[in-house]
């Protein structure tokens, strides 16, 4: 059993069902039913679960191969053999189909299909392009930004302009999340054949600007909540104070580009991610 946990990435599934919740919550319109919405919000959490340990189950399935060849995840179940290539499959089939079903019957059809969706975008798009060009890493962040959209379609019933900005303050805060991962395993990555940016430029000019220019854009993107009455004036303190920072990381990274400084970009932003939510949702307009 510990395996079976250990394929479904338990810590990014998470990260993920906090994103759905605040979708979730920001989809919410109607009057409370409180019985009605907290069913409802755990069939949401658990069918993005469901859908999400598949996908991360099936996603080592494909990549045992690579895996193997990396430091960091040689000791996954797959690569070091403590489980074998055929079980992780169905596991994770049964796993992303059940989450499915949960979601679209659960739920709604809308959600249930966002939920295929990213599953799709991630396994069959992202997953073989990233041996294949840098460019896998802004795939990968579209199926990666769909856990809000996820869930405002289960409290609303469909998507509006709230919805995508949640989307778009996830799609960009994984470029210097991610940039900054690659760039601390870029060894380990171009030892697999896997063509991340610091791989494909080994300064990583590359990298630093960019991981600079998606937290400089970050910070004006944060702040369409308030634009669109989402949240009120703490929160637009809290944004900018919490996007300035994570740039700080990132111009620090620029001029000093080591596994030291990339961490602190990771570290920055597995901080601001909960944080800014945090905000969001305790500071309403009206306050």
């Amino acid at each position: 059993m510990k395996h079976y946990i250990e394929l479904t990435k338990p810590r990014i599934t998470w990260l993920i069902l906090m994103s759905t919740g605040v979708g979730y919550f920001f989809g919410l319109k109607r009057d409370w039913n409180v019985w009605q919405e907290w069913s409802l919000l755990l069939h949401t959490l658990v069918g993005t679960a469901l859908i999400a340990s598949g996908t991360a189950a099936l996603n080592q399935w494909y990549e045992r191969e690579a895996d193997g060849l990396m430091r960091r995840t040689a000791g996954r179940p797959l690569p070091s053999g403590r489980m074998t290539a055929n079980r992780a499959l169905w596991f994770g089939i049964t796993l992303a189909t059940l989450g499915f079903t949960e979601l679209a019957i659960g739920v709604n059809f809308l959600t249930g299909l966002l939920g295929a969706l990213t599953l799709a975008g991630y396994l069959f798009v992202y997953t073989p392009m990233k041996q294949r060009s840098h460019l896998s890493t802004v795939i990968g962040a579209l199926p990666g930004a769909m856990p809000p959209l996820m869930g405002y379609a289960a409290s609303y019933g469909s998507l509006n302009a709230e919805a995508w900005t949640l989307f778009a303050i996830l799609f960009i805060w994984q470029f210097p999340h991610f940039l900054a991962i690659a760039w601390m395993y870029r060894d380990d990555y171009a030892r697999a054949g896997i063509r991340m940016l610091p791989v494909v430029e080994p300064d990583g000019g590359s990298t630093s600007r960019q991981i600079v220019l998606y937290a400089s854009t970050l910070i004006p993107v944060s702040l369409f909540p308030v634009l669109l009455g989402m949240s009120g004036r703490i929160y637009l303190v809290g944004a900018l104070l919490l996007g300035g920072w994570f740039l700080y990381t990132g111009i620090r990274v620029a001029f000093d580009r080591t596994n030291v400084r990339a961490r602190k970009v990771l570290l920055a932003s597995v901080i601001y991610l909960p944080m800014i939510y945090g905000l969001m949702i305790f500071d309403p307009p009206s306050l």
